[in-house]
C-alpha cells in the first residue's frame, strides 16, 4: 500500500476512520445496553466485550504502524540526507512580502523539489494549495540567524507525482498585515507551481 500524494492519503484515512468511528460508537451502544438492561449482565457477555475492546486498540495502533511507511514524504524525510533534489528554490519573507520569489515554477512529474525559505522578522508559513483549496504541503518558517549572522533555513523536500497547478500562501498567522480591509490574502500567489507530465491518475508517463 502506497500513497503518491496527500489527497490519496486523506481519502484512505477518511474511509478507515469512518469505519473505526462506527465501531467505537458500537462500543458505547453495547455498554449502554448492558448498563440499562433489567437483568444482570452475564460473564459470557463481558468476555466478548473486552476482546472487542482489545481488537479496537490493536486496530487503531496497527493502522498507523502499517501505514506510516507507506506515506512517501515520511521515508523521504528520514533519508533526506542522501537525496539530491532535482531543483532547489530559495527565497525570503519580510514584512508579509515574498522576496526573491520566482514568478512560476514548472515541475516535471516525479521530480523532487527543495524549497528553502528564510524569514527576516516573523513566524510565517509556506503552503501550497490545490485549486479546490485542499493542502498539498506546508511547513513553518521561523525567523532568526545562526552564529555567523546568516538567516536560518526552513526547508522541505517534496516529490510531485500528480499534475496540477498550486497556489502559494503563508500558513501561519503572523498578524493582520497579511490581509487587506476586505479580507483578501496579500501573500497569496496564484498558480505558483505547475506540475506536468504525469499520467491521469498519477505517476510518470
Amino acid at each position: 500500500m502506497t500513497f503518491s500524494n496527500s489527497a490519496e492519503l486523506l481519502s484512505f484515512h477518511w474511509t478507515a476512520y469512518s469505519i473505526y468511528s462506527a465501531m467505537i460508537i458500537s462500543v458505547v451502544a453495547w455498554f449502554g445496553y448492558n448498563l440499562t438492561r433489567k437483568e444482570k449482565a452475564k460473564s459470557v457477555v463481558r468476555i466478548p466485550f473486552y476482546w472487542y475492546m482489545a481488537f479496537l486498540v490493536a486496530g487503531g495502533v496497527g493502522h498507523h504502524i502499517f501505514t506510516y511507511n507507506a506515506i512517501p514524504w515520511v521515508s523521504q524525510d528520514i533519508s533526506r540526507h542522501s537525496i539530491t533534489p532535482d531543483a532547489s528554490y530559495e527565497f525570503e519573507i519580510k514584512d508579509h512580502k515574498w522576496i526573491g520569489l520566482p514568478k512560476k515554477i514548472t515541475v516535471q512529474c516525479g521530480q523532487t523539489i527543495e524549497f528553502n525559505v528564510h524569514s527576516r522578522d516573523l513566524v510565517y508559513g509556506f503552503g501550497l494549495f490545490r485549486q479546490d483549496g485542499s493542502l498539498v504541503l506546508q511547513m513553518q518558517v521561523n525567523p532568526g540567524t545562526d552564529v555567523t549572522g546568516i538567516l536560518d533555513s526552513n526547508d522541505i523536500l517534496w516529490t510531485f507525482n500528480h499534475n496540477g497547478v498550486f497556489d502559494l500562501t503563508s500558513t501561519e498567522y503572523s498578524g493582520p498585515a497579511q490581509y487587506d480591509e476586505h479580507g483578501n490574502d496579500l501573500m497569496k500567489v496564484k498558480h505558483f507551481v505547475e506540475v506536468v507530465g504525469c499520467k491521469k491518475n498519477g505517476g510518470v508517463k
